[in-house]
């Protein structure tokens, strides 16, 4: 016997944007991390090559504002995937659960 039960006479929600966006998110997550990636590398090259203390700090600076926003957006993919994974096991089909019986013997408890 397993764990879960599929409930009778119940359908499953039809699909919605959550399908979208979750077969969109690869590409999501590629373009939002090559285009800062692509500006770090055009930085890092564009410097002078004997740069005054200033210029490279100001690299450094950006370069890492760049690896903030990678990170940032991975985290907002990351949680867009956990809302789309979501709402997927939600539209699914209905389970039950065994009942367990009522400890005086009566199949619903009282109404009040």
């Amino acid at each position: 016997m397993g764990w879960l039960n599929l409930a009778g006479g119940r359908q499953r929600a039809p699909a919605g944007f959550e399908w979208t966006l979750w077969q969109r998110l690869p590409a999501v997550m590629a373009w939002g991390s090559a285009l800062p990636v692509a500006v770090m590398t055009w930085l890092w090259f564009a410097a002078p090559s004997l740069p005054t203390p200033a210029q490279e700090r100001e690299l450094l600076i950006a370069v890492y504002r760049l690896l903030g926003l990678v990170g940032l957006h991975w985290m907002l993919v990351l949680a867009a995937a956990i809302g789309c994974v979501v709402v997927m096991v939600m539209k699914g089909p209905a389970y039950t659960a065994d009942s367990c019986p009522l400890p005086d013997g009566h199949e619903r408890p009282p109404q009040r």
